[in-house]
C-alpha cells in the first residue's frame, strides 16, 4: 500500500498502476490481452510466455491496475548481438518464432519483442510506463540500444497516398499521425529502416514496419 510519504513521489499514473516482472500467474491474463489486441491475430501460446520467463524474466513485464488487479499491459524482450541479424528479416526471426531461444546473454541489444495496452486503457499512460521500465533494463543491464519493429498500424489508410517509405518520412514530419510509430518516436526512437513482411498476417500495416532504435546515454564500455 502506498503511505503519504510515498505519494510525494509518486505519479499519478504510478499510483494507478503497478509495473513489475511477469509472473506463471500472469499467463491466462496476457493471453486474454491478446485476444483485445490482437482479435485477427494467433495470441502468444502459454508455451511460449513461460519460455520468455525462463529465459530472460528481466525482459518480461506487465502493468496491473492496482484497484482492480487487472493486467492491462505488457512487454516482452530479449537480448540479441546487433550484427548478428539481417535487419530486413521478419519478427520470427528475432524471436526464434516468438519462443526467444536465440536470446544472447552476451549481445548489446535489447530486443523489443512486443508491448500491448488494452484498447480501454490506451492514452492512460500504460505504454509510456512499459516504455519506461524497458529502458530501465536496459540501463540495468548496460545494454547499448534497444531495438525493435514499429508496425505501421495507420498505413492501411495510406497506402494509396505514400510508399511505406514515404508514409515513414510523413510521420518523422509529424504531417502523418501513426498510432505506433507517432508515439514511438516521442519516446526519443529514431527510425532506422522501413521494412517488408515484418508480420505479414497484420492488415493495419500491411506488413511494414520501421525498425527503431534508442541509444543508451549511460552504455559504458565492456572490456
Amino acid at each position: 500500500m502506498l503511505t503519504d510519504v510515498d505519494l510525494v513521489s509518486v505519479t499519478p499514473v504510478e499510483e494507478r498502476y503497478l509495473v513489475r516482472q511477469t509472473e506463471s500467474v500472469d499467463i491466462p491474463g496476457i493471453i486474454e490481452l491478446c485476444t483485445h489486441v490482437y482479435p485477427e491475430s494467433v495470441a502468444w501460446s502459454a508455451e511460449q510466455l513461460e519460455s520468455h520467463r525462463s529465459i530472460f524474466p528481466e525482459g518480461q513485464l506487465v502493468v496491473i491496475e492496482r484497484e482492480t488487479g487487472k493486467l492491462v499491459g505488457f512487454a516482452a524482450s530479449l537480448v540479441i548481438k546487433r550484427d548478428d541479424y539481417d535487419w530486413g528479416e521478419p519478427w520470427r526471426i528475432f524471436t526464434d518464432n516468438g519462443y526467444f531461444t536465440n536470446h544472447d546473454e552476451t549481445g548489446r541489444t535489447l530486443y523489443g519483442a512486443e508491448v500491448m495496452v488494452h484498447p480501454d486503457y490506451q492514452g492512460t499512460g500504460v505504454g509510456s510506463e512499459l516504455y519506461r521500465s524497458r529502458e530501465e533494463v536496459a540501463r540495468t543491464l548496460n545494454m547499448v540500444r534497444i531495438r525493435a519493429g514499429a508496425r505501421l498500424r495507420g498505413y492501411h489508410h495510406n497506402h494509396k497516398t505514400f510508399t511505406p517509405e514515404d508514409y515513414v518520412k510523413a510521420v518523422e514530419k509529424k504531417k502523418v499521425w501513426d498510432p505506433t510509430l507517432s508515439f514511438q518516436l516521442n519516446r526519443g526512437f529514431k527510425v532506422v529502416q522501413v521494412v517488408p513482411n515484418y508480420l505479414r498476417s497484420d492488415s493495419e500495416s500491411m506488413g511494414f514496419a520501421a525498425i527503431i532504435e534508442w541509444t543508451n546515454p549511460y552504455a559504458t564500455v565492456v572490456t
